[in-house]
Protein backbone atom coordinates (compact mmCIF):
# COMPACT_ATOMS: atom_id res chain seq x y z
CA UNK A 1 0.00 0.00 0.00
CA UNK A 2 1.47 3.35 -0.54
CA UNK A 3 3.28 4.93 2.10
CA UNK A 4 3.69 8.51 1.45
CA UNK A 5 2.61 10.90 3.93
CA UNK A 6 -0.78 11.77 2.84
CA UNK A 7 -3.74 9.30 1.31
CA UNK A 8 -6.86 9.70 0.05
CA UNK A 9 -10.06 9.15 2.23
CA UNK A 10 -11.08 6.01 0.48
CA UNK A 11 -7.40 4.89 1.13
CA UNK A 12 -7.43 5.92 4.59
CA UNK A 13 -10.37 4.12 5.30
CA UNK A 14 -9.17 0.68 4.32
CA UNK A 15 -6.23 1.15 5.67
CA UNK A 16 -8.54 2.13 9.22
CA UNK A 17 -10.16 -1.31 8.43
CA UNK A 18 -6.53 -3.32 8.07
CA UNK A 19 -5.61 -1.34 11.49
CA UNK A 20 -8.58 -2.89 13.06
CA UNK A 21 -7.72 -6.60 11.80
CA UNK A 22 -10.66 -6.71 9.78
CA UNK A 23 -10.57 -9.75 7.34
CA UNK A 24 -14.13 -9.71 5.89
CA UNK A 25 -16.26 -7.43 4.36
CA UNK A 26 -19.82 -7.66 2.50
CA UNK A 27 -21.28 -5.52 0.26
CA UNK A 28 -23.00 -3.92 -3.06
CA UNK A 29 -20.69 -1.68 -5.72
CA UNK A 30 -22.76 1.81 -6.86
CA UNK A 31 -21.63 4.69 -8.57
CA UNK A 32 -20.49 6.85 -5.46
CA UNK A 33 -18.42 3.91 -4.17
CA UNK A 34 -15.96 4.14 -7.18
CA UNK A 35 -13.46 5.94 -5.19
CA UNK A 36 -13.69 2.97 -2.27
CA UNK A 37 -13.83 -0.05 -4.45
CA UNK A 38 -10.96 1.54 -6.11
CA UNK A 39 -8.55 1.63 -3.42
CA UNK A 40 -9.74 -1.65 -2.10
CA UNK A 41 -8.64 -2.88 -5.67
CA UNK A 42 -4.92 -1.16 -5.80
CA UNK A 43 -3.76 -1.65 -2.12
CA UNK A 44 -2.65 -4.90 -0.33
CA UNK A 45 -5.07 -5.11 3.16
CA UNK A 46 -5.95 -9.11 3.66
CA UNK A 47 -9.40 -8.22 3.10
CA UNK A 48 -11.84 -10.53 1.34
CA UNK A 49 -14.93 -8.48 0.09
CA UNK A 50 -17.94 -10.52 -0.87
CA UNK A 51 -20.13 -9.05 -3.40
CA UNK A 52 -23.54 -9.33 -2.38
CA UNK A 53 -26.56 -9.41 -4.55
CA UNK A 54 -28.19 -6.69 -2.57
CA UNK A 55 -27.29 -4.41 0.52
CA UNK A 56 -30.10 -6.03 3.20
CA UNK A 57 -28.25 -9.46 2.94
CA UNK A 58 -24.92 -7.88 3.11
CA UNK A 59 -25.53 -6.63 6.43
CA UNK A 60 -27.57 -9.42 7.26
CA UNK A 61 -24.21 -11.45 6.66
CA UNK A 62 -22.19 -8.70 8.65
CA UNK A 63 -24.66 -9.71 11.25
CA UNK A 64 -24.06 -13.69 11.34
CA UNK A 65 -20.09 -12.84 10.85
CA UNK A 66 -20.46 -10.75 14.38
CA UNK A 67 -22.37 -13.09 16.25
CA UNK A 68 -19.70 -16.60 15.62
CA UNK A 69 -16.68 -14.42 15.44
CA UNK A 70 -16.74 -12.13 18.52
CA UNK A 71 -15.47 -9.94 16.10
CA UNK A 72 -17.47 -6.13 14.53
CA UNK A 73 -19.03 -7.82 11.28
CA UNK A 74 -18.11 -4.93 8.28
CA UNK A 75 -21.04 -4.52 4.98
CA UNK A 76 -21.03 -1.28 2.83
CA UNK A 77 -23.02 0.11 0.14
CA UNK A 78 -23.71 2.92 -2.13
CA UNK A 79 -26.00 5.88 -1.73
CA UNK A 80 -29.65 6.17 -2.14
CA UNK A 81 -31.50 2.74 -2.88
CA UNK A 82 -28.30 1.22 -1.27
CA UNK A 83 -28.28 3.25 2.15
CA UNK A 84 -32.12 2.16 2.54
CA UNK A 85 -31.88 -1.42 1.24
CA UNK A 86 -29.40 -1.95 4.46
CA UNK A 87 -31.78 -0.79 6.84
CA UNK A 88 -33.25 -4.18 7.91
CA UNK A 89 -30.10 -5.37 8.79
CA UNK A 90 -28.71 -2.50 11.17
CA UNK A 91 -31.65 -2.29 13.44
CA UNK A 92 -31.76 -6.13 13.77
CA UNK A 93 -28.27 -6.21 14.68
CA UNK A 94 -28.50 -3.11 17.14
CA UNK A 95 -31.54 -4.40 18.82
CA UNK A 96 -30.21 -7.27 19.59
CA UNK A 97 -26.93 -6.05 20.53
CA UNK A 98 -24.55 -7.19 17.44
CA UNK A 99 -21.82 -5.03 16.67
CA UNK A 100 -21.53 -4.15 12.73
CA UNK A 101 -20.26 -1.33 11.06
CA UNK A 102 -22.15 0.12 7.40
CA UNK A 103 -20.51 1.81 5.25
CA UNK A 104 -22.57 3.55 3.08
CA UNK A 105 -20.98 5.97 0.42
CA UNK A 106 -22.33 9.22 -0.59
CA UNK A 107 -22.79 11.81 -3.21
CA UNK A 108 -20.57 14.50 -2.79
CA UNK A 109 -21.04 17.50 0.42
CA UNK A 110 -20.75 19.40 -2.66
CA UNK A 111 -23.40 18.24 -4.10
CA UNK A 112 -26.16 18.67 -1.27
CA UNK A 113 -29.08 20.52 -1.70
CA UNK A 114 -28.42 20.84 -5.21
CA UNK A 115 -30.92 17.71 -6.42
CA UNK A 116 -28.14 15.46 -7.09
CA UNK A 117 -29.10 11.23 -7.68
CA UNK A 118 -29.40 9.41 -4.35
CA UNK A 119 -29.22 12.76 -2.11
CA UNK A 120 -30.92 12.00 0.62
CA UNK A 121 -30.19 12.61 5.00
CA UNK A 122 -28.16 9.66 5.68
CA UNK A 123 -27.62 10.42 9.38
CA UNK A 124 -30.49 11.15 9.90
CA UNK A 125 -32.01 8.33 7.81
CA UNK A 126 -29.53 5.96 10.32
CA UNK A 127 -30.34 8.02 13.82
CA UNK A 128 -33.23 6.09 14.89
CA UNK A 129 -32.16 2.40 13.96
CA UNK A 130 -28.08 2.75 15.15
CA UNK A 131 -26.12 2.92 18.30
CA UNK A 132 -24.11 5.80 16.66
CA UNK A 133 -23.78 7.04 13.34
CA UNK A 134 -22.01 9.96 11.44
CA UNK A 135 -21.07 11.58 8.12
CA UNK A 136 -17.21 11.58 7.32
CA UNK A 137 -17.74 15.33 5.69
CA UNK A 138 -13.84 15.81 6.34
CA UNK A 139 -11.51 13.66 4.83
CA UNK A 140 -9.03 14.94 8.03
CA UNK A 141 -11.44 13.59 10.98
CA UNK A 142 -11.92 10.09 8.87
CA UNK A 143 -9.29 8.32 10.97
CA UNK A 144 -10.98 9.75 14.56
CA UNK A 145 -14.52 9.56 13.39
CA UNK A 146 -13.70 5.59 12.36
CA UNK A 147 -11.71 4.64 15.91
CA UNK A 148 -15.44 5.85 17.05
CA UNK A 149 -17.28 3.91 15.73
CA UNK A 150 -15.38 0.97 16.86
CA UNK A 151 -15.47 2.56 19.91
CA UNK A 152 -18.84 2.48 20.02
CA UNK A 153 -20.08 -0.96 18.36
CA UNK A 154 -18.10 -3.08 20.86
CA UNK A 155 -18.33 -1.14 24.27
CA UNK A 156 -21.24 -1.08 26.97
CA UNK A 157 -24.07 -2.44 25.16
CA UNK A 158 -22.15 -3.70 21.42
CA UNK A 159 -24.77 -2.38 18.79
CA UNK A 160 -24.32 -1.35 14.86
CA UNK A 161 -23.13 1.84 13.55
CA UNK A 162 -23.00 3.74 10.64
CA UNK A 163 -20.62 5.78 8.51
CA UNK A 164 -21.78 8.08 5.63
CA UNK A 165 -18.90 8.56 3.47
CA UNK A 166 -19.73 11.48 0.70
CA UNK A 167 -17.78 11.00 -2.81
CA UNK A 168 -15.45 13.93 -2.26
CA UNK A 169 -14.24 12.86 0.92
CA UNK A 170 -13.41 9.58 -0.80
CA UNK A 171 -10.97 11.73 -2.77
CA UNK A 172 -9.92 13.97 0.11
CA UNK A 173 -6.42 14.39 1.63
CA UNK A 174 -5.41 12.26 5.12
CA UNK A 175 -2.25 12.43 7.17
CA UNK A 176 -0.82 8.82 7.24
CA UNK A 177 0.75 9.71 10.76
CA UNK A 178 -3.53 9.62 12.15
CA UNK A 179 -3.99 6.05 10.92
CA UNK A 180 -3.67 3.92 14.03
CA UNK A 181 -6.34 1.75 15.98
CA UNK A 182 -7.02 1.04 19.69
CA UNK A 183 -6.81 -2.77 19.55
CA UNK A 184 -9.17 -2.70 22.60
CA UNK A 185 -11.92 -2.16 19.85
CA UNK A 186 -11.06 -4.82 17.90
CA UNK A 187 -13.35 -7.79 20.04
CA UNK A 188 -16.51 -7.49 21.68
CA UNK A 189 -17.53 -6.78 24.14
CA UNK A 190 -14.75 -4.44 24.80
CA UNK A 191 -14.17 -2.51 28.63
CA UNK A 192 -16.56 -4.66 30.50
CA UNK A 193 -17.90 -3.08 33.65
CA UNK A 194 -17.61 -4.84 36.84
CA UNK A 195 -20.52 -5.26 39.54
CA UNK A 196 -20.91 -3.40 42.63
CA UNK A 197 -19.60 -5.96 45.48
CA UNK A 198 -22.72 -5.30 47.73
CA UNK A 199 -25.02 -6.45 44.62
CA UNK A 200 -23.26 -9.26 44.13
CA UNK A 201 -23.65 -10.04 47.79
CA UNK A 202 -27.11 -9.50 48.31
CA UNK A 203 -28.03 -11.96 45.03
CA UNK A 204 -26.37 -14.86 46.19
CA UNK A 205 -28.39 -14.42 49.45
CA UNK A 206 -31.52 -14.37 47.63
CA UNK A 207 -30.78 -17.50 45.40
CA UNK A 208 -29.59 -19.05 48.31
CA UNK A 209 -32.44 -18.90 50.19
CA UNK A 210 -35.04 -19.39 47.76
CA UNK A 211 -37.13 -22.36 47.42
CA UNK A 212 -37.21 -22.71 43.92
CA UNK A 213 -35.19 -20.28 42.05
CA UNK A 214 -34.30 -19.88 38.65
CA UNK A 215 -32.13 -18.17 36.27
CA UNK A 216 -33.25 -17.00 32.86
CA UNK A 217 -30.42 -16.08 30.44
CA UNK A 218 -30.72 -13.54 27.06
CA UNK A 219 -28.50 -13.08 24.91
CA UNK A 220 -26.49 -11.21 26.67
CA UNK A 221 -25.10 -14.27 28.75
CA UNK A 222 -23.98 -16.06 24.73
CA UNK A 223 -21.96 -12.12 23.90
CA UNK A 224 -20.63 -12.17 26.83
CA UNK A 225 -19.23 -15.46 26.77
CA UNK A 226 -20.11 -16.12 30.10
CA UNK A 227 -21.53 -20.01 30.12
CA UNK A 228 -18.31 -21.17 32.15
CA UNK A 229 -19.02 -19.04 34.84
CA UNK A 230 -22.84 -19.43 34.36
CA UNK A 231 -22.79 -23.10 35.25
CA UNK A 232 -20.12 -23.29 38.22
CA UNK A 233 -22.47 -20.74 39.73
CA UNK A 234 -25.91 -23.21 38.91
CA UNK A 235 -23.77 -26.21 40.10
CA UNK A 236 -22.96 -24.56 43.03
CA UNK A 237 -26.44 -23.11 43.72
CA UNK A 238 -28.61 -26.04 42.47
CA UNK A 239 -29.78 -23.36 40.02
CA UNK A 240 -32.18 -24.33 37.23
CA UNK A 241 -31.04 -22.15 33.88
CA UNK A 242 -33.67 -21.90 31.49
CA UNK A 243 -33.07 -19.53 28.47
CA UNK A 244 -34.64 -17.39 25.77
CA UNK A 245 -34.39 -18.07 21.99
CA UNK A 246 -31.20 -15.63 22.26
CA UNK A 247 -30.03 -16.95 25.02
CA UNK A 248 -29.65 -20.82 23.67
CA UNK A 249 -25.80 -21.21 23.94
CA UNK A 250 -25.77 -19.85 27.88
CA UNK A 251 -25.74 -23.42 29.06
CA UNK A 252 -25.22 -26.89 27.03
CA UNK A 253 -29.13 -28.26 27.33
CA UNK A 254 -27.86 -31.43 28.08
CA UNK A 255 -26.16 -30.07 31.14
CA UNK A 256 -28.50 -31.42 34.23
CA UNK A 257 -29.30 -27.77 35.09
CA UNK A 258 -30.42 -26.76 32.06
CA UNK A 259 -34.46 -26.22 31.37
CA UNK A 260 -34.69 -25.48 28.25
CA UNK A 261 -36.40 -22.29 25.88
CA UNK A 262 -38.84 -20.91 28.09
CA UNK A 263 -41.91 -17.71 26.26
CA UNK A 264 -44.34 -17.99 23.68
CA UNK A 265 -42.07 -18.69 21.03
CA UNK A 266 -40.58 -21.83 21.90
CA UNK A 267 -41.41 -22.27 25.48
CA UNK A 268 -43.92 -25.56 26.34
CA UNK A 269 -45.85 -25.69 28.97
CA UNK A 270 -43.33 -27.90 31.78
CA UNK A 271 -40.72 -25.21 30.94
CA UNK A 272 -43.17 -22.66 31.72
CA UNK A 273 -44.50 -24.56 34.85
CA UNK A 274 -40.88 -23.80 36.06
CA UNK A 275 -41.03 -20.29 36.09
CA UNK A 276 -44.25 -20.12 37.43
CA UNK A 277 -43.39 -22.02 40.52
CA UNK A 278 -40.36 -19.87 41.20
CA UNK A 279 -39.85 -17.35 44.13
CA UNK A 280 -36.35 -16.12 42.82
CA UNK A 281 -36.35 -15.44 39.28
CA UNK A 282 -32.98 -13.80 38.08
CA UNK A 283 -32.96 -12.03 34.23
CA UNK A 284 -29.12 -12.11 33.28
CA UNK A 285 -28.46 -10.27 29.86
CA UNK A 286 -32.53 -10.52 29.08
CA UNK A 287 -34.85 -7.38 28.63
CA UNK A 288 -37.68 -9.53 30.21
CA UNK A 289 -39.30 -8.66 27.14
CA UNK A 290 -42.54 -9.58 25.60
CA UNK A 291 -42.26 -13.00 23.92
CA UNK A 292 -39.44 -14.25 26.81
CA UNK A 293 -42.46 -13.41 29.54
CA UNK A 294 -45.76 -14.43 28.33
CA UNK A 295 -46.01 -10.78 28.10
CA UNK A 296 -45.39 -10.03 31.33
CA UNK A 297 -47.36 -13.04 32.74
CA UNK A 298 -44.59 -15.06 33.34
CA UNK A 299 -42.83 -14.59 36.25
CA UNK A 300 -46.12 -13.87 38.12
CA UNK A 301 -46.45 -10.34 40.32
CA UNK A 302 -44.77 -10.51 43.97
CA UNK A 303 -41.77 -12.93 42.47
CA UNK A 304 -38.67 -11.78 44.05
CA UNK A 305 -36.85 -10.34 40.71
CA UNK A 306 -33.01 -10.10 40.55
CA UNK A 307 -31.61 -8.43 36.98
CA UNK A 308 -28.12 -8.47 35.59
CA UNK A 309 -27.55 -6.42 32.54
CA UNK A 310 -25.31 -3.98 31.17
CA UNK A 311 -27.78 -1.80 30.02
CA UNK A 312 -29.14 0.18 32.90
CA UNK A 313 -32.13 0.89 31.01
CA UNK A 314 -33.48 -2.55 30.48
CA UNK A 315 -33.36 -3.26 34.22
CA UNK A 316 -36.33 -2.37 36.10
CA UNK A 317 -38.06 -1.57 33.05
CA UNK A 318 -40.41 -4.79 33.26
CA UNK A 319 -40.83 -5.82 36.63
CA UNK A 320 -39.83 -4.42 40.02
CA UNK A 321 -36.29 -5.41 40.96
CA UNK A 322 -35.15 -6.35 44.33
CA UNK A 323 -31.27 -6.32 43.13
CA UNK A 324 -29.89 -5.38 40.18
CA UNK A 325 -26.87 -5.96 38.52
CA UNK A 326 -25.57 -3.00 36.42
CA UNK A 327 -22.75 -4.53 34.71
CA UNK A 328 -21.39 -7.18 32.02
CA UNK A 329 -22.45 -10.51 32.27
CA UNK A 330 -19.15 -12.27 32.39
CA UNK A 331 -18.18 -10.47 35.14
CA UNK A 332 -21.49 -10.27 37.24
CA UNK A 333 -21.63 -14.19 37.09
CA UNK A 334 -17.86 -14.74 37.90
CA UNK A 335 -18.26 -13.17 40.77
CA UNK A 336 -21.86 -14.15 41.86
CA UNK A 337 -19.92 -18.01 41.44
CA UNK A 338 -17.35 -16.75 43.57
CA UNK A 339 -19.30 -15.54 45.95
CA UNK A 340 -21.35 -18.49 46.55
CA UNK A 341 -18.54 -20.78 46.13
CA UNK A 342 -17.72 -19.09 49.14
CA UNK A 343 -20.97 -19.41 50.93
CA UNK A 344 -22.98 -22.87 52.07
CA UNK A 345 -25.54 -22.62 49.95
CA UNK A 346 -28.19 -25.72 50.14
CA UNK A 347 -29.91 -27.96 47.60
CA UNK A 348 -33.02 -26.61 46.08
CA UNK A 349 -34.35 -29.20 43.62
CA UNK A 350 -32.95 -27.54 40.51
CA UNK A 351 -31.49 -30.71 38.60
CA UNK A 352 -34.79 -32.46 39.70
CA UNK A 353 -37.33 -29.83 38.24
CA UNK A 354 -34.76 -29.74 35.00
CA UNK A 355 -35.08 -32.94 34.53
CA UNK A 356 -38.76 -33.34 34.93
CA UNK A 357 -38.72 -30.40 32.22
CA UNK A 358 -36.95 -32.07 29.48
CA UNK A 359 -38.85 -35.68 30.34
CA UNK A 360 -42.32 -33.92 29.68
CA UNK A 361 -40.71 -32.42 26.70
CA UNK A 362 -39.40 -35.07 24.87
CA UNK A 363 -42.32 -37.60 25.57
CA UNK A 364 -44.82 -34.83 23.42
CA UNK A 365 -41.94 -34.31 20.69
CA UNK A 366 -41.18 -38.17 20.16
CA UNK A 367 -44.19 -39.73 18.70
CA UNK A 368 -44.58 -36.71 16.31
CA UNK A 369 -40.56 -36.99 15.37
CA UNK A 370 -41.79 -40.38 14.27
CA UNK A 371 -44.65 -39.88 12.52
CA UNK A 372 -45.06 -41.43 8.80
CA UNK A 373 -47.74 -39.01 8.32
CA UNK A 374 -47.37 -36.51 5.00
CA UNK A 375 -46.53 -33.69 5.06
CA UNK A 376 -43.73 -34.12 6.72
CA UNK A 377 -43.95 -32.88 10.56
CA UNK A 378 -41.59 -30.29 11.40
CA UNK A 379 -40.59 -32.62 14.38
CA UNK A 380 -39.37 -34.82 12.27
CA UNK A 381 -36.82 -33.21 10.49
CA UNK A 382 -35.31 -31.40 13.60
CA UNK A 383 -35.07 -35.17 14.81
CA UNK A 384 -32.89 -35.96 11.91
CA UNK A 385 -30.63 -33.38 12.17
CA UNK A 386 -30.19 -33.95 15.71
CA UNK A 387 -28.83 -37.24 14.84
CA UNK A 388 -26.60 -36.33 11.71
CA UNK A 389 -24.78 -32.85 12.73
CA UNK A 390 -21.96 -32.57 15.01
CA UNK A 391 -21.72 -30.76 17.92
CA UNK A 392 -19.90 -27.98 16.41
CA UNK A 393 -22.63 -27.09 13.84
CA UNK A 394 -24.38 -23.83 13.30
CA UNK A 395 -28.02 -23.04 12.68
CA UNK A 396 -29.25 -19.86 11.03
CA UNK A 397 -32.97 -20.10 11.74
CA UNK A 398 -35.85 -18.27 10.29
CA UNK A 399 -38.88 -16.52 11.82
CA UNK A 400 -41.98 -18.69 11.14
CA UNK A 401 -41.83 -22.44 11.06
CA UNK A 402 -37.84 -23.10 11.77
CA UNK A 403 -37.61 -20.67 14.55
CA UNK A 404 -39.89 -22.27 17.37
CA UNK A 405 -39.06 -25.72 16.34
CA UNK A 406 -35.56 -25.83 16.73
CA UNK A 407 -35.33 -23.30 19.51
CA UNK A 408 -37.96 -25.57 21.68
CA UNK A 409 -36.86 -29.38 20.55
CA UNK A 410 -32.94 -28.96 18.87
CA UNK A 411 -30.80 -29.72 21.78
CA UNK A 412 -27.71 -28.23 22.15
CA UNK A 413 -24.75 -30.00 23.70
CA UNK A 414 -22.33 -27.76 23.91
CA UNK A 415 -22.64 -23.92 24.84
CA UNK A 416 -21.57 -20.76 23.10
CA UNK A 417 -23.19 -19.47 19.51
CA UNK A 418 -24.52 -22.66 17.40
CA UNK A 419 -27.53 -21.06 16.94
CA UNK A 420 -29.13 -17.65 15.24
CA UNK A 421 -32.12 -16.45 14.86
CA UNK A 422 -32.90 -12.85 13.97
CA UNK A 423 -35.79 -12.39 17.38
CA UNK A 424 -35.15 -8.63 17.12
CA UNK A 425 -37.24 -7.91 14.42
CA UNK A 426 -38.10 -10.99 13.00
CA UNK A 427 -37.52 -10.09 9.28
CA UNK A 428 -38.66 -12.86 6.70
CA UNK A 429 -35.26 -13.91 4.69
CA UNK A 430 -32.58 -13.48 7.26
CA UNK A 431 -31.18 -16.92 7.50
CA UNK A 432 -29.62 -17.68 4.48
CA UNK A 433 -27.54 -14.03 4.26
CA UNK A 434 -26.75 -15.11 8.17
CA UNK A 435 -25.54 -18.53 7.78
CA UNK A 436 -23.15 -17.45 4.82
CA UNK A 437 -21.86 -14.69 7.16
CA UNK A 438 -21.03 -17.20 9.69
CA UNK A 439 -19.85 -20.05 7.21
CA UNK A 440 -16.92 -17.19 6.20
CA UNK A 441 -16.58 -16.26 9.97
CA UNK A 442 -16.55 -20.84 11.17
CA UNK A 443 -15.38 -21.95 8.08
CA UNK A 444 -14.70 -25.30 9.36
CA UNK A 445 -17.78 -25.57 10.94
CA UNK A 446 -21.23 -27.47 8.72
CA UNK A 447 -23.62 -24.03 8.72
CA UNK A 448 -27.38 -24.58 8.13
CA UNK A 449 -30.05 -22.24 7.04
CA UNK A 450 -33.17 -23.60 7.93
CA UNK A 451 -36.29 -21.13 6.39
CA UNK A 452 -39.48 -21.17 4.94
CA UNK A 453 -40.53 -21.04 1.96
CA UNK A 454 -41.97 -17.43 2.10
CA UNK A 455 -38.39 -16.64 3.53
CA UNK A 456 -36.82 -18.01 0.80
CA UNK A 457 -38.34 -15.66 -1.67
CA UNK A 458 -36.66 -12.90 -0.38
CA UNK A 459 -33.46 -14.47 -0.20
CA UNK A 460 -32.83 -17.16 -3.25
CA UNK A 461 -30.89 -14.52 -5.29
CA UNK A 462 -27.85 -15.32 -2.97
CA UNK A 463 -27.66 -18.70 -4.10
CA UNK A 464 -26.15 -17.12 -7.10
CA UNK A 465 -23.34 -15.42 -3.83
CA UNK A 466 -23.29 -18.79 -2.68
CA UNK A 467 -22.12 -20.56 -5.81
CA UNK A 468 -19.44 -17.55 -6.67
CA UNK A 469 -17.45 -18.09 -3.99
CA UNK A 470 -18.44 -21.58 -3.06
CA UNK A 471 -19.39 -21.13 0.49
CA UNK A 472 -21.00 -24.34 1.37
CA UNK A 473 -23.71 -23.36 3.16
CA UNK A 474 -26.72 -26.14 3.44
CA UNK A 475 -30.09 -25.21 2.97
CA UNK A 476 -33.41 -26.72 4.46
CA UNK A 477 -36.92 -24.86 2.93
CA UNK A 478 -40.31 -25.45 5.02
CA UNK A 479 -42.13 -26.09 1.46
CA UNK A 480 -45.97 -25.27 2.29
CA UNK A 481 -46.97 -22.47 0.38
CA UNK A 482 -48.02 -20.70 2.68
CA UNK A 483 -46.88 -17.50 5.40
CA UNK A 484 -47.66 -20.09 8.34
CA UNK A 485 -47.21 -17.54 11.11
CA UNK A 486 -49.81 -15.20 9.79
CA UNK A 487 -52.19 -18.38 9.26
CA UNK A 488 -51.39 -19.68 12.20
CA UNK A 489 -52.84 -16.58 14.18
CA UNK A 490 -55.92 -16.45 12.08
CA UNK A 491 -56.62 -19.86 12.69
CA UNK A 492 -56.00 -19.67 16.82
CA UNK A 493 -57.77 -16.07 17.26
CA UNK A 494 -59.26 -15.11 14.19
CA UNK A 495 -62.45 -17.83 13.61
CA UNK A 496 -60.25 -18.99 11.27
CA UNK A 497 -60.93 -16.37 8.64
CA UNK A 498 -57.93 -16.74 6.42
CA UNK A 499 -56.76 -14.08 4.22
CA UNK A 500 -54.06 -13.42 1.44
CA UNK A 501 -51.80 -15.70 3.57
CA UNK A 502 -51.32 -18.38 1.09
CA UNK A 503 -49.17 -18.57 -1.52
CA UNK A 504 -48.16 -21.08 -5.15
CA UNK A 505 -46.26 -23.75 -4.61
CA UNK A 506 -42.38 -23.12 -5.86
CA UNK A 507 -39.72 -25.86 -6.70
CA UNK A 508 -37.29 -24.38 -4.54
CA UNK A 509 -34.95 -27.10 -5.76
CA UNK A 510 -35.26 -26.36 -9.36
CA UNK A 511 -34.58 -22.91 -8.44
CA UNK A 512 -31.58 -23.89 -6.35
CA UNK A 513 -30.81 -25.91 -9.26
CA UNK A 514 -30.79 -22.88 -11.54
CA UNK A 515 -27.95 -21.39 -9.40
CA UNK A 516 -25.81 -24.44 -9.23
CA UNK A 517 -26.74 -25.58 -6.10
CA UNK A 518 -27.02 -28.99 -5.80
CA UNK A 519 -31.06 -29.89 -4.56
CA UNK A 520 -33.22 -32.28 -3.58
CA UNK A 521 -36.89 -32.49 -2.98
CA UNK A 522 -38.36 -34.52 0.10
CA UNK A 523 -41.95 -35.74 0.39
CA UNK A 524 -41.81 -38.96 2.14
CA UNK A 525 -40.75 -39.11 6.20
CA UNK A 526 -39.10 -42.22 5.07
CA UNK A 527 -36.34 -40.37 3.04
CA UNK A 528 -35.67 -37.27 4.79
CA UNK A 529 -32.82 -38.41 6.98
CA UNK A 530 -31.03 -40.26 3.98
CA UNK A 531 -31.01 -37.24 1.95
CA UNK A 532 -30.30 -35.02 4.96
CA UNK A 533 -27.57 -36.66 5.17
CA UNK A 534 -26.43 -36.50 1.51
CA UNK A 535 -26.66 -33.01 1.71
CA UNK A 536 -24.86 -32.41 4.55
CA UNK A 537 -21.75 -34.24 3.72
CA UNK A 538 -21.93 -33.06 0.29
CA UNK A 539 -18.52 -30.14 -0.06
CA UNK A 540 -20.48 -27.33 -1.48
CA UNK A 541 -23.62 -25.26 -1.05
CA UNK A 542 -27.18 -27.99 -1.36
CA UNK A 543 -30.94 -27.34 -0.65
CA UNK A 544 -33.36 -29.63 0.32
CA UNK A 545 -36.67 -28.62 -0.40
CA UNK A 546 -39.07 -30.20 2.47
CA UNK A 547 -42.83 -30.68 1.36
CA UNK A 548 -44.23 -30.19 5.24
CA UNK A 549 -46.82 -29.55 7.32
CA UNK A 550 -48.22 -25.97 7.41
CA UNK A 551 -48.13 -24.10 10.68
CA UNK A 552 -51.50 -23.66 11.13
CA UNK A 553 -52.20 -27.33 11.25
CA UNK A 554 -49.68 -28.65 13.38
CA UNK A 555 -48.22 -28.85 17.26
CA UNK A 556 -45.81 -26.13 17.53
CA UNK A 557 -44.43 -24.76 20.74
CA UNK A 558 -46.16 -21.53 20.18
CA UNK A 559 -48.14 -20.61 23.32
CA UNK A 560 -51.12 -18.18 21.89
CA UNK A 561 -51.67 -21.18 19.63
CA UNK A 562 -52.20 -23.62 21.65
CA UNK A 563 -54.01 -21.74 24.16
Amino acid sequence: MNRTNELTGAEAMVRMLEAYGVEHMFGLCGDTTLPLYDALARHDHGISHFLTRDERHAAYMADGYARVTGKPGICEGPSGGGATYILPGLIEANDSSVPILAITTDVATTSRGRFPLTELDQVSLMRPLTKWNASLDSSARLPATVRGAFRAMTTGRPGAVHLAFPFDAQKGAVDEAEIWADTRHRTYPAERTAPDPQAIKDAVEALASARSAVAICGGGVVLADAHDHLRSLAETLDLPVATTVSGQGSISETHPQALGVIGSNGGVPATRTAVDAADVVMFIGCRAGSVTTERWRSPAPGTTIIHIDNDPMAIGANYPTDIAVCADAKLALEALAAEAIAGNPRTQGGRERASEAWRRKVAEFQPLAESTDRPIRPEAVVAALSDILDDDAVICADPGTPCPYFSAHYRWRRPGRNFVTNRAHGALGYSLAAAMGAQVGRPRAKVLSVMGDGSFGFCCGEMETLVRYGIPVKSIVFSNAVYGWIKAGQNAGFGRRFYNVDIGRTDHAAVARAFGVRAWTVESPSELAPVLREAIAHDGPTLVDVISQPLHEAAAPVSEWIA
